[in-house]
């Protein structure tokens, strides 16, 4: 029996021969993946996660403040700390995040990369400043 083009490159990538292709209906507010063969394609649908507040930051800051200080006392925990302070002084009671204020953090978490790498305090923060754009 011989086979058409289609159906064996189905059959050789674990597909069907039906002639059908994959549909997908309504997504909304999700996300998947569809992979194959060592390459996947992962999509977001819904809308943008909104920006922090400067109390949601705030409370990221405080974190990896609370979190540094299990680590070992340094001159590069130490400028970090001071930053983090002032950061942290800037944003107690603001109604808005003053601008300039997340690129000085992503500069202070990109200087001190090594230092802060293994804190997960670090990941929330940096998630943030993410959201606030780029």
């Amino acid at each position: 029996m011989a086979i058409s083009g289609e159906q064996e490159h189905a059959r050789q990538h674990g597909g069907n021969d039906s002639g059908r292709g994959v549909r997908i209906g309504d997504v909304s507010g999700s996300s998947f993946s569809i992979g194959g063969s060592n390459n996947t394609n992962t999509v977001n649908h819904g809308a943008p996660a909104p920006a922090p507040g400067p109390e949601e930051l705030l409370e990221a800051v405080l974190d990896l403040r609370a979190a540094l200080v299990r680590l070992p006392r340094g001159a590069d925990r130490t400028a970090l700390d001071t930053e983090l302070d002032e950061v942290a002084g800037e944003l107690e009671g603001a109604d808005a995040i003053r601008p300039g204020l997340g690129e000085r953090l992503r500069a202070a978490l990109t200087r001190w990369a090594p230092l802060v790498e293994p804190l997960n305090a670090a990941t929330a923060l940096g998630a943030l400043l993410v959201s606030l754009g780029g």
